[in-house]
């Protein structure tokens, strides 16, 4: 049977940030009647306040109408808040509103900037023009109300207790986005603030299969360990973390009943590299074969843990070689 799984925390859906010169202000709109939060331009630092500051004509503040706190991030000399300013429901996820988000927004906090040496201002520039990128990041999903970095198997196994916790403390480090900008947030134990975001993609849809309702869900989570391009992020580390490791999610739900089928892709787990060419098929070489048994060992021992039993398919040559891996 399908199992909802909530927090005990609950997230701000709904905020308004308030720009004025010396600080963001970030008040919850959604009914909470929670305390806003302050953050400084100066310098980054956060703190609850009673209420929003008294505006007049000298001190009109730019307002937006915001959807979630992605988190801060600490570059050279000055920091930066991310938000997310547009979102659209996604579908649903075990029961829960799932939203993708459109729209991110960054602002600085680098008042401070203006006191730092040449050199610094120069890499603070050249740093930020391309965290503008980052405005356009594809494929990030949230949820208020569930984890999304577990498996509905996963998410299934959780304890009473862990349940209740705040969803950033239940979220499998893995597939959580943003979870070095949600580190100043922790620190000053804003979990209302704490919005878990994966990325990847999700479809939700219905069929009906004669007089049934059949829902379908397809998710696919990006771990953000060893992530790159193709064509320069091979192989694994020594730690045996593979290059753009994906878990695939398969959930169907019919007449109360849910399926869930798992599947896991990532690069060869070796040390190895490849010279691009023109090549059609460029030869790749392993970096250091003596070390290759342990490499391997070790990305195999994480994924019994973490799923159990383990069917490995090899797609690197025509012909596919299947291992069915139950110990190593």
């Amino acid at each position: 049977m399908m199992e909802r799984a909530e927090s005990g925390q609950k997230l701000y859906t709904s905020m308004r940030l308030w720009e004025f010169p010396d600080q963001y202000i970030i008040e919850p709109t959604d009914g909470s009647s929670s305390s806003p939060l302050s953050i400084s331009r100066i310098d980054a630092s956060m703190n609850l306040i009673d209420g929003v500051p008294e505006s007049n004509s000298l001190r009109v503040p730019k307002i937006l109408t915001i959807f979630g706190v992605i988190g801060m991030l600490k570059l050279v000399a000055g920091s930066y808040l991310i938000v997310i300013a547009e979102r659209e429901r996604a579908g649903s996820y075990l029961g829960h509103p799932i939203f993708k988000v459109t729209s991110l927004k960054i602002f600085p906090c680098d008042h401070s900037l203006k006191n730092s040496p040449a050199e610094q201002k120069r890499l603070e520039t050249e740093f930020s023009r391309l965290l503008n990128i980052a405005e356009s990041t594809s494929g990030l999903y949230f949820s208020y109300d569930t984890n999304l970095t577990l498996s509905a198997q996963r998410l299934h196994d959780l304890g009473d207790e862990s349940k209740l916790l705040p969803l950033w403390r239940q979220a499998e480090p893995r597939f959580l986005w943003n979870n070095y900008m949600l580190e100043v947030l922790i620190e000053n134990k804003l979990d209302p603030f704490l919005l878990p975001v994966v990325q990847g993609s999700f479809q939700n849809f219905q069929a009906a299969i004669g007089k049934d309702i059949i829902d379908v869900t397809l998710f696919a989570r990006r771990c953000t360990r060893r992530n790159g391009t193709r064509m320069w992020r091979r192989g694994a580390d020594s730690d045996g973390y593979v290059a753009n490791f994906v878990e695939s999610e398969q959930i169907v739900q019919m007449n109360g009943f849910m399926a869930s089928f798992v599947q896991v892709r990532g690069s060869i787990p070796f040390l190895w590299e490849q010279i691009v060419d023109l090549t059609y098929k460029p030869k790749f070489e392993i970096v250091r074969p003596e070390e290759a048994p342990r490499v391997l060992e070790r990305h195999f021992l994480d994924l019994r843990k973490k799923y159990g039993t383990v069917l490995a398919i090899d797609l690197v040559n025509k012909v596919c070689t299947i291992f069915h891996m139950q110990s190593i």
